[in-house]
């Protein structure tokens, strides 16, 4: 089931946990081959939590393995934790160790981001190595962050940078993330939402305007997929069925 919620996002309703992870994971190949399709080469931004991670793990065992030709995967992160790459906080720690480093992607197309030191410095470093993304993955947080993008934080207004240094008081931190501009110009967005912890936030996300992080993400030229399993819509289904 696929509904156009408002010209930035088409929301879609799988069923379950299992059959989410499934729905995402066909989503992600689609993209995927309509990459390579149309120029050869797959560039895509990972995304931390538990479902990238479940869809990681799914996309490098069999039979998903088998239909990515991975020379030809460009790996990129919407954002990173402050810690070192082995640190299991780390987004890019997660993705290699959820399968990601088993498969034959070229080193120099492995572009983590360096955020555990010279934040700023490193953000605008990875600014220089974008390119037009395919898809950008994305979560959403109970408090309605996307990326490191938080609510309150500077970066929810910077217009004119793609990668910044966001300063999260709430975690008493700095990370490294894309901003809304850079997000917004991808080919394609997928927004994983599931759980029963999402249900509030999801529900208030769908009712109200300019007031979460997360609203700020899609465009009429390339609305986001929002991908919700049944726990987490259990309170907009009345909405979801008008």
């Amino acid at each position: 089931m696929l509904k156009d919620w408002n010209e930035k996002w088409q929301i879609a309703l799988p069923g379950d946990k299992q059959q989410t992870l499934n729905y995402a994971t066909e989503h992600l190949l689609k993209c995927y081959k309509e990459a390579i399709a149309d120029h050869d080469a797959f560039h895509i931004a990972l995304s931390g939590g538990s479902t990238p991670k479940a869809l990681f793990e799914m996309l490098t065992s069999t039979p998903y393995r088998d239909q990515i030709d991975w020379t030809k995967v460009h790996l990129f992160w919407s954002d990173e934790r402050s810690v070192p790459p082995t640190n299991p906080d780390s987004n890019y720690h997660m993705a290699m160790e959820a399968g990601l480093k088993q498969m034959p992607i070229p080193p120099n197309q492995i572009h983590r981001m360096v955020a555990e030191k010279d934040v700023e410095t490193n953000a605008e470093k990875y600014e220089e190595i974008l390119k037009p993304f395919d898809l950008i993955m994305l979560g959403m947080g109970e408090d309605g962050h996307t990326a490191s993008l938080f609510p309150g934080t500077i970066g929810l207004t910077i217009k004119d940078r793609l990668v910044i240094a966001n300063r999260v008081p709430q975690k008493d931190t700095v990370r490294m993330s894309m901003t809304f501009k850079c997000i917004n110009q991808a080919r394609h967005i997928a927004i994983y939402i599931l759980g029963a912890g999402k249900q509030q936030i999801l529900r208030e996300v769908l009712t109200t305007k300019d007031t979460y992080p997360i609203q700020q993400v899609g465009s009429k030229q390339a609305p986001a997929h929002v991908i919700i399993d049944e726990d987490a819509a259990k309170l907009i289904q009345p909405l979801f069925n008008s």
